[in-house]
């Protein structure tokens, strides 16, 4: 998730949010504990890749004791972490770069640690004066996409170089992710023989670059305070606001259908709100430059978009788990 944009508040009005402050303490801290958050993680996935020759033996893979504490193990979970934070750090001083060539006060990126899947709950910025300017707003909310995508491109390619085919594993036990389109490309140039009865094991990096992907695609959304809701609010002004309700339905559908997380990410949005803030030049147009640009954002979405980011984890799968 990305900003929400916050104006001063005014004498009399309440105070900004806890976040809208300088609190440079509290910015490092959160970001050493999603490093920390993200290497432990990222030893699961990096067991997983180390000990890949094992992965279809059993039931299933389980990584042991001694798989985390192998010191190759521990160097690809560092390197997970590092190649995660720096797609994530780009992404959001991508937004706080462009806020301050335009001279509009925002906070230095808040990161989240959380034990997901990715080692994180991503990271946001606060914008703390009001964006006036159809371009100013533009600029902002592509910039960062712009940067995730851009920095995992060389994530997924050198990953890819490094990762393993092994034979097909064994559902159970196992955690499937859904391929963006763009990975898909770059594992058929790298792998020949991906078939039915084989596996692709990521390499630590190309995980780091697939989250990448699913990050440049969630925040392109057109949907009020995502990226894509300021971009598309940047195109098409108050218009924008039935657009994000339309795709918000989309979030429930593809949560019913795909994967429950949507449907947790539509709520979260929700909770946001999906109004955006007026712009002084509505009725003007972008230039063709940007234009070029916001189609260029489409196809970044089609590249990184993926309907089941973890498969098998849809409403209808979920039922049937606990209906056991």
């Amino acid at each position: 998730m990305d900003k929400k944009i916050i104006a001063d508040a005014p004498a009399g009005e309440p105070k900004p949010s806890f976040f809208a402050k300088d609190r440079p303490w509290l910015n490092i801290s959160l970001f050493l504990l999603t490093i920390i958050s993200a290497f432990t993680v990222g030893l699961s996935w990096s067991a997983s890749y180390q000990y890949a020759g094992e992965l279809g033996k059993g039931s299933g893979f389980y990584a042991t004791e001694r798989m985390l504490r192998d010191p190759r193990v521990m160097l690809l979970s560092l390197l997970y972490a590092a190649v995660l934070l720096t797609i994530l750090l780009g992404h959001e001083l991508g937004h706080y770069l462009t806020c301050r060539r335009y001279r509009i006060s925002a906070t230095w990126p808040f990161f989240i640690p959380a034990p997901t899947l990715i080692g994180t709950m991503g990271a946001f910025i606060k914008i703390r004066s009001p964006i006036s300017r159809k371009r100013e707003l533009f600029d902002i909310g592509i910039a960062g996409p712009v940067m995730s995508f851009v920095l995992a491109i060389p994530a997924l390619i050198v990953g890819l170089a490094l990762s393993k085919v092994v034979p097909a594993l064994p559902p159970e036990g196992t955690i499937t992710f859904g391929d963006p389109l763009l990975l898909r490309i770059l594992a058929a140039l790298f792998f020949k023989n991906v078939g039915s009865g084989n596996d692709l094991i990521l390499h630590p990096v190309a995980v780091a670059g697939w989250v990448g992907l699913f990050v440049t695609a969630l925040n392109l959304f057109p949907i009020g305070q995502l990226d894509g809701g300021h971009v598309f609010y940047a195109f098409f002004g108050p218009k924008a606001k039935l657009v994000g309700k339309l795709f918000l339905v989309l979030f429930f559908i593809l949560g019913v259908f795909f994967w429950f997380g949507w449907i947790v990410w539509a709520l979260l949005i929700m909770l946001l709100g999906v109004k955006h803030p007026r712009i002084w030049d509505e009725e003007i147009p972008l230039g063709r430059t940007r234009k070029i640009i916001g189609l260029l954002a489409i196809v970044m979405f089609v590249l990184s978009f993926i309907p089941a980011p973890i498969q098998g984890y849809n409403v209808f799968d979920l039922l049937r788990i606990f209906g056991r």
